[in-house]
């Protein structure tokens, strides 16, 4: 069910934690199975030079969230917007279907902390933490209901 590649990153975390004094931090959530990512971003020079994440959820939500550290890591901020979920699941090997709508927040929560650092840099309130764009947020209007 699971490549190598995610096992490995779910038996194996990278970059697990928080960082205190973030730059950035982004959060995001599924209500409709649960999973809430955290993830932490140091910036320097338009860099990003640490990055962690906290994950409450399954195997592939931890997997993704860890893969998104290794792949965030070392780019601007303008290359870490261009990260999108898909990206992160091919790095993984793919996911099952069924996991790829609810699981795979990882870019939306990098997204997330670095708007949360533009707005900081730039004076502006922080955008409200929520619900991932990827989830409608209703099983009844959610394709795959009967699979969570």
């Amino acid at each position: 069910m699971y490549s190598d590649k995610v096992m490995d990153h779910f038996m194996n975390p990278r970059n697990v934690g928080e960082i205190k004094d973030a730059d950035g931090v982004g959060q995001v959530g599924n209500p409709v199975c649960g999973d809430v990512m955290y993830i932490y971003i140091k910036v320097e020079q338009e860099t990003i030079t640490d990055i962690k994440f906290k994950t409450f959820g399954c195997g592939a939500a931890i997997a993704t969230s860890s893969m998104l550290t290794e792949i965030a890591l070392g780019k601007t901020i303008d290359e870490a917007m261009d990260i999108t979920n898909e990206m992160i699941a091919e790095a993984l090997d793919g996911l099952p279907p069924v996991k790829m709508h609810c699981s795979n927040l990882a870019a939306d929560g990098l997204h997330a902390a670095v708007e949360d650092y533009k707005a900081k840099k730039e004076g502006r309130p922080s955008p409200t933490p929520g619900m991932s764009a990827s989830c409608p947020g209703s099983c009844d209007s959610c394709d795959m209901k009967e699979e969570h």
